[in-house]
């Protein structure tokens, strides 16, 4: 494994003020190549890292995708832990079964057998990206190129928000769904009622609380931003120059570990929040 506490090509990078109050610092990153990482989800009490490989083309029906499974310092344990998706993207997780958004359907997988469960197909889907779970077992997947949300309960599939122009990255936290849709960082209480958060610089990916009603969002092309509860941001990484993708992030709030999967890039980079 490379462990550098700043990487050479990270360090001009993160940004670093007497007015910044939080900044990355990089603790390790993948010395192998990963096929195409685009979310990672993090199983604390195990010490794994669940990947989406895409391991083709971004939006194919090719087959070519899968669900690699990594420790906690980069190692690679399975990187055919599931295969024969298609261009798989966001994760989610009740219990044993692990959630992914399969462009069209989502695909739920018996962890611990390491098998396809089901597939849940998602009427008129085209662009399923993130996805998330609640408290009460609801699952929240975005579709990105019919700018609708969709909730799925008992394996059945609703539509509960539309025109969301660019929508990705999704949260939910207790009753409330945190929503990335282009640049705009949204909230939709229980009554789907949205109140806008802030408008960021760029079109937002990944999505996780930090605590304190803060959040930590990535656009794909190449910045992590913190946000702040009243809508304050700040910008922590900036790698778009380098063509070093940030896309759906996976969080260790404990340890203030966030995980990155740089998509094109083709590695896992691991940050401490400080």
């Amino acid at each position: 494994m490379k462990h550098y506490l700043v990487g050479i090509l990270l360090a001009a990078t993160i940004t670093s003020s007497k007015a910044q109050r939080h900044q990355l610092e990089k603790i390790w990153e993948t010395d192998t190549v990963i096929a195409i990482p685009e979310s990672v989800l993090p199983d604390t009490k195990k010490g794994l890292l669940y990947v989406s490989l895409i391991d083709g083309a971004p939006w194919a029906a090719d087959g070519k995708g899968g669900v690699g499974v990594l420790d906690v310092n980069g190692k690679i344990i399975n990187s055919n832990f599931i295969t024969g998706l298609n261009a798989p993207k966001g994760l989610g997780r009740i219990g044993n079964s692990l959630y992914v958004a399969d462009i069209s359907e989502v695909v739920v997988i018996d962890i611990k057998k390491g098998t396809i469960n089901k597939k849940i197909a998602i009427d008129s889907a085209t662009g399923l990206n993130d996805i998330t779970v609640n408290d009460k077992g609801e699952v929240f997947v975005s579709d990105s190129k019919t700018a609708k949300i969709w909730k799925i309960v008992n394996d059945k599939a609703s539509l509960y928000l539309e025109n969301m122009k660019g929508v990705n990255g999704l949260k939910a936290v207790k009753d409330e769904l945190y929503i990335l849709s282009g640049k705009n960082f949204v909230k939709a209480d229980a009554n789907k009622q949205l109140t806008t958060i802030v408008e960021l610089p760029q079109a937002g990916d990944g999505l996780e609380p930090i605590g304190n009603g803060d959040f930590i969002a990535t656009s794909w092309s190449g910045y992590i931003f913190y946000v702040y509860a009243d809508g304050k941001f700040e910008t922590l990484l900036n790698t778009h120059v380098a063509k070093v993708n940030t896309a759906d992030i996976g969080y260790d709030a404990a340890k203030r570990l966030l995980y990155v999967p740089t998509f094109n890039a083709k590695k896992i980079i691991t940050f401490l929040v400080k």
